[in-house]
C-alpha cells in the first residue's frame, strides 16, 4: 500500500463512533485525517489552524453552530471544499448547505464508495458552482 496521500481532510462530528468510522473509510480511500473536531467553534479553530484540503462537516453538530452556520463562518476566512453529511434528507437543511458552497450533500449512513466521488471532486476541482450540482444523496434498503 502506498504511503502517498491524496488530500488532508479534517472530519467535523459530534458522534465519536461515526467519527471514527469516517475516519476510516477516509484513510482507505488514501487520504489523511489532519484533525477532528467535535463542535463548530471547535471546527473554526482547526480550519485555521491546519488548513485542511477537505472539510467533512456533520449538519446536527452539539453546541452553538451547526454545520452549515460554521461552514458560514469559515466561509468568511476561507473557500475550503466542504462535504456535508446529513442524518436526514431534509429539503431545508439541504437547501441551507447548498447556499455554502459545498461540494456534496451526503445522507447518513455512508461507504467509501459514497465518499469516493465527491473527494475527488473536492480535491481535483473548483469549489464554484458545486453547490449547484449537489444532490442529496438519499440511502434505500
Amino acid at each position: 500500500m502506498s504511503s502517498k496521500s491524496n488530500g488532508r481532510i479534517l472530519i467535523v462530528e459530534d458522534d465519536l463512533l461515526l467519527s471514527m468510522v469516517e475516519e476510516r473509510l477516509i484513510q482507505k480511500l488514501g487520504h489523511d485525517v489532519v484533525g477532528k473536531a467535535e463542535s463548530g467553534l471547535e471546527a473554526l479553530d482547526k480550519v485555521s489552524e491546519l488548513n485542511p484540503d477537505v472539510v467533512i462537516m456533520d449538519i446536527s453538530l452539539d453546541g452553538d453552530l451547526d454545520g452549515i452556520e460554521t461552514v458560514q463562518k469559515i466561509r468568511e476566512e476561507s473557500d475550503v471544499p466542504v462535504i456535508y453529511l446529513s442524518g436526514s434528507s431534509d429539503r431545508y437543511q439541504y437547501e441551507r448547505a447548498q447556499k455554502t458552497g459545498c461540494v456534496e450533500f451526503l445522507t447518513k449512513p455512508i461507504t467509501g464508495g459514497d465518499l469516493k466521488e465527491p473527494l475527488s471532486k473536492a480535491l481535483n476541482g473548483s469549489v464554484q458552482n458545486k453547490a449547484a450540482s449537489a444532490q442529496p444523496l438519499n440511502k434505500t434498503a
